[in-house]
């Protein structure tokens, strides 16, 4: 729709308050508490302006300084990543920090941009549209870089599995998830699913995207020209998310499910789809100077970071936005998060070929101002100015937090009260005969965690656009991105809050080196990281120190490992208990998404076993590490001590072996070994397409000092299995004592057994059990859908 088709959608208040009147009425009270502002807070925009904000302004600002979109707690911290970059970290990254999302350069003139974020709040109260949305709001985001949405992922955790409301929860995301995405036409590679009472209060619904780009189609979104014009497209503007990034996502639940309902957006997938392609028109007409999507705070982000990004000003009327619901108020459409929306600055010479693209494609557009050069951002409704500020105080200069911070009084207790005792004895019952060690098996592979995720996986298209390579339920998923050469990337994603609660440095660093590992399995470099910071409140010194710990974690380990930070999120205010105790919040759960680039999918390495007759080897080394483990979660309920010790040096150096073997077609398979150990990798290695294993432990025991039971369910990091043909087997193991990676012959994969016990493939731990596939597989798959019928 071309701008003389409209009419204006709603007429102004009967008492408007423009910034005249705000000027002369000092002592109006306003509400901005209910708009999540602090006092000093209110008291500082009063300061910059001079006199009370409107109530337009107020809104503004109320949404702008939420900790959602200033990330005021964390500002202080995240410059870290960028202090830690190195120049060399630097040479494929196009597009850092700061911008919609990071662009890494994956060579012949090809780029991809990708970043995740989270939807966690609305999420819990609106299950479905919660989910639905965060997937359009990251997707809106790859779009606005100019680059082709081509995947996306989904990071989700929840709480114990046997509450009654975890299955509203489960049910409404998973299927939120699914509905948005596979409507797009975008298949879901990869991602988690936990499920730990932590989360029972507070979800985590993290997504991520993945887009791709030619060099010279990146867009960045500044106003900049005076006399450009501001244009509106997509859906129009309703009532749907009035102070979500405000209210909802900057604040605990406190005040209770139901005055949080109104927050939640509602999401038009099929819509989005028609706007990407539109978008993807208008960036190939070149008719646009800059998309910007409206996703948390809506038209005051969009209209706010685009000038406040530009070299002048903005005017924009607002009687001009395309209304779904006429009695919305200057504020209320200034906050609204509706979907589904992009802004863009488009020159006047330019403007009848956009509206002839988006009137293409029947999407709604609407001029609703232009750039200036003053400096300002004003905005006028009928005729009245109801906002005129800095921009930059508004989008980029708001308060920013030196919030306390202190280790937890409970921090020494909970690492202290390790599965071995300070005389290195064992104080839980562990497994020692061969019946034991199966039993313990089959218990933990039919575990929430490590049960099969099929019943979730199946729900989203994995393959539409003829381009996944590798999905879930292999380490990573794989997307071509040249057909002519196969050039693609792989992307995988990790973290996990059991870690991250012994030790959220730590904690943060073992999240990075397993999505890391998972790159080089499927035969990856490494390139790029996106992430997302999952905490409890920024006001409770322990949550802080959580968050602060995590953020010097994942950026030490970045530089250690030569993959920059390119952009992510930080969700914070994600608890419900009492301050200072240590179940007040969730885990701390930092989410690291690692990007890879392979020369050709077609070299591609799967994560289970194809062929009878291979050589298993386990490269790495193993220690007795079971704090934290899926062994200790599962068997005894018990959470202490200390995490896995990080070693970026060794994940560096198996991560070389692993990508290197891959190129050079010395591997067949590749599984990476984390939550489980070694016993769970056999497992999925054994399954994945009905292929078993014969293996010996002894002499993985002898050389690293370990007994049967730590063999199979230590969580050593660094470690990797391998399937070889044994025309290969010194190739490896050359290739692996140049890199200084130990490698270890375990045994061989196999396709059938006979004898008395049973016939048919199984996973056979020589002197200790015997499985059949078919019964672990069972076992793998039977937990969790049941518990969801």
């Amino acid at each position: 729709m071309s701008t003389a088709d409209t009419t204006p959608d709603a007429a102004p208040d009967a008492t408007v308050d423009t910034v005249d009147h705000a000027a002369a009425t000092a002592d109006a009270p306003q509400p901005y508490a209910e708009l999540g502002l602090k006092p000093d807070e209110y008291a500082q925009i009063k300061a910059l302006l001079g006199r009370r904000p409107t109530n337009a302004e107020l809104a503004m600002y109320s949404v702008m300084w939420s900790e959602h979109c200033s990330y005021k707690s964390s500002k202080r911290h995240l410059v870290k990543f960028g202090e830690r970059t190195t120049e060399k970290m630097r040479e494929r990254l196009m597009v850092g920090m700061g911008q919609n999302a990071g662009v890494v350069d994956i060579g012949d003139g090809w780029a991809v941009t990708f970043k995740v974020e989270s939807h966690n709040h609305p999420s819990f109260v609106e299950p479905y549209q919660g989910a639905a949305t965060g997937v359009g709001g990251i997707v809106r985001d790859i779009m606005s870089m100019g680059a082709r949405p081509v995947a996306v992922m989904d990071q989700l955790r929840f709480g114990a599995v046997d509450h009654p409301d975890t299955a509203r929860v489960v049910h409404g995301v998973v299927a939120g998830v699914g509905g948005y995405g596979n409507c797009l036409g975008l298949p879901n590679i990869g991602g988690e699913v936990v499920f730990d009472p932590s989360y029972q209060g507070n979800p985590l619904v993290n997504a991520l995207c993945l887009g791709v780009l030619r060099h010279e189609d990146i867009h960045l979104a500044n106003a900049t020209g005076v006399g450009n014009l501001v244009v509106l497209f997509g859906a129009r503007t309703g009532g749907d998310g009035i102070g979500g990034a405000s209210i909802l996502a900057s604040e605990t639940f406190v005040d209770g499910v139901p005055s949080k309902r109104p927050s939640v957006q509602v999401g038009d997938p099929f819509m989005e789809k028609v706007l990407i392609e539109c978008c993807l028109e208008l960036f190939a007409a070149r008719v646009v100077e800059g998309i910007q999507d409206l996703g948390a705070a809506g038209i005051s982000c969009a209209t706010s970071e685009l000038a406040s990004n530009g070299e002048g000003g903005m005017h924009v009327r607002l009687e001009d936005v395309l209304l779904r619901d006429p009695t919305l108020t200057a504020g209320e459409i200034l906050m609204s998060e509706s979907q589904e929306r992009m802004m863009a600055v488009v020159t006047s010479a330019k403007l009848d070929e956009f509206l002839a693209i988006t009137g293409k494609w029947d999407v709604q557009t609407a001029v609703i101002g232009e750039v200036t050069g003053d400096g300002r951002l004003t905005i006028d409704h009928h005729g009245h100015r109801i906002v005129d500020v800095d921009p930059r105080t508004v989008a980029h200069e708001g308060p920013v937090y030196d919030r306390p911070y202190a280790r937890p009084a409970w921090q020494d207790g909970l690492q202290a009260d390790a599965i071995s005792g300070p005389d290195g004895a064992a104080r839980f019952a562990r497994p020692a005969t061969g019946d034991e060690l199966r039993d313990t098996l089959l218990r933990l592979v039919a575990s929430p965690n490590l049960a099969s995720k099929a019943w979730v996986t199946d729900q989203y298209d994995r393959f539409v656009q003829g381009n996944t390579a590798l999905a879930q339920p292999d380490d990573a998923g794989v997307i071509r991105v040249d057909e002519v050469t196969g050039l693609g990337v792989a992307l995988a994603t990790d973290g996990n809050g059991r870690y991250a609660k012994l030790d959220p440095y730590a904690g943060a660093q073992l999240a990075l080196s397993e999505a890391y590992r998972n790159v080089a399995t499927v035969g990856a470099r490494p390139l790029a990281v996106t992430d997302c910071l999952n905490f409890g409140s920024p006001e409770d010194p322990d949550a802080m120190w959580q968050l602060v710990q995590g953020i010097e974690g994942l950026a030490d380990a970045c530089q250690v490992l030569g993959v920059p930070v390119t952009g992510g999120n930080v969700s914070l205010y994600n608890g419900t208990g009492e301050p200072g105790t240590i179940d007040s919040s969730i885990h701390p759960t930092t989410v690291a998404g690692v990007l890879g680039v392979l020369d050709d999918v077609a070299r591609v390495v799967p994560s289970g076993w194809r062929a009878p007759g291979q050589s298993i080897f386990l490269l790495g080394t193993t220690r007795g590490e079971l704090d934290g483990s899926a062994w200790a979660d599962v068997v005894h309920g018990h959470l202490g001590g200390l995490p896995p010790k990080v070693d970026l040096a060794a994940e560096r150096a198996l991560a070389t072996v692993l990508v290197t073997a891959a190129r050079d077609g010395l591997v067949d398979v590749a599984h990476d070994l984390s939550e489980g150990g070694l016993a769970q990798g056999l497992v999925e290695a054994c399954i994945r397409y009905g292929v078993g294993a014969t293996v010996d432990l002894r002499a993985l025991c002898e050389r690293d000092g370990v007994t049967a039971f730590e063999a199979l369910f230590s969580e050593s990091v660094a470690r990797a299995l391998v399937a070889v043909p044994r025309s290969e087997e010194v190739r490896l193991v050359d290739l692996c004592t140049a890199r200084g990676v130990p490698a270890l012959r375990l045994g061989v994969t196999d396709d059938a057994k006979g004898g008395d016990a049973h016939t048919g493939p199984s996973l056979d731990v020589a002197g200790q059990f015997d499985v059949p596939l078919a019964e672990l597989a069972q076992a793998h798959a039977a937990t969790l859908p049941g518990r969801f019928a």
